[in-house]
């Protein structure tokens, strides 16, 4: 499925400065960027920095001039996912996990599984194939945690989350890892754009390690699965944000979009009762 993906972003330069953006689409196995074009107005020069934590293309530059900048990013991408047949699967045990899976499993900064714990087995450790198991957590998310923007900010963890019981996406995706953490399902944050986002923005969800495959999963339920071009992924928001900034520098403006760059389109979501997931590479 071909996607034309976009975001421009205006910035209020007050000193010197440095910006490293994750907005750039990630080549994988399964998804090709055919083609793309950053550009920051007025001219300056950029570097691609090579990743350290989880998968991103992370793009650096300096400005030595107050005033204001334009970021833009545009790109066609080629994406592509395989199904996965979950049913009748039991857990893989941890020993069989490869080394590059094991930082899933730990506690990170917005992911404190180590505190749900004793939660999480008292709601889905009954439950013994792993996919079903995930699907009962983001449906718990979905129907107990309420969507409402502005109510969280970039210090609410998962532990804050599932105490106040609201956030936006990037929330209920910490949730969700914690929860997977804390039944030894290795999982990680996904970011990226998203078709049929409304309002059009940057999406936060997750994915989790089951039985050899990273599997997606959107708490939100807000767009199709099959729907998302990704940016990044890595343990939590900290390895994965769009914008780290070394400066005074306010972000006056941001336009995200993701739209079909060709016709034929079937959404996909998952039901309670599906035994069958989606993997992205």
């Amino acid at each position: 499925m071909k996607f034309n993906v976009f975001t421009e972003m205006e910035y209020i330069v007050k000193s010197a400065s440095t910006l490293i953006l994750n907005v750039n689409a990630l080549h994988t196995a399964h998804q090709k960027v055919l083609t793309e074009e950053f550009t920051v107005s007025p001219n300056i020069i950029t570097e691609e920095l090579p990743a350290t934590a989880g998968e991103n293309r992370m793009v650096r530059f300096e400005v030595t001039n107050p005033g204001i900048i334009k970021v833009a990013y545009k790109a066609t991408v080629d994406n592509s996912f395989k199904t996965v047949d979950f049913q009748g699967q039991y857990e893989m045990p941890v020993a069989q996990f490869d080394h590059t899976i094991i930082p899933y499993l730990y506690p990170s900064r917005y992911c404190q599984s180590d505190k749900l714990y004793r939660l999480a087995n008292d709601m889905f450790g009954n439950i013994v194939n792993p996919f079903t198991k995930v699907i009962a957590i983001t449906d718990w998310i979905y129907w107990h945690v309420e969507y409402l923007s502005g109510s969280t900010n970039s210090e609410t963890s998962a532990f804050d989350t599932v105490t106040e019981r609201q956030g936006v996406c990037r929330d209920f995706a910490h949730l969700g890892i914690a929860l997977c953490r804390a039944l030894t399902i290795p999982a990680r944050y996904f970011t990226g754009y998203a078709y049929q986002l409304v309002p059009p923005d940057f999406h936060a969800c997750f994915e989790a390690y089951i039985n050899g495959e990273w599997i997606l999963f959107d708490a939100t339920k807000l767009v199709p699965l099959n729907g998302m071009v990704k940016i990044a992924t890595g343990r939590d928001a900290a390895d994965t944000a769009i914008a780290n900034i070394f400066g005074d520098v306010e972000l006056r403006t941001i336009v995200v979009s993701c739209e079909l760059a060709e016709e034929a389109f079937e959404p996909l979501k998952y039901g309670h009762v599906d035994y069958k997931g989606i993997a992205y590479l």
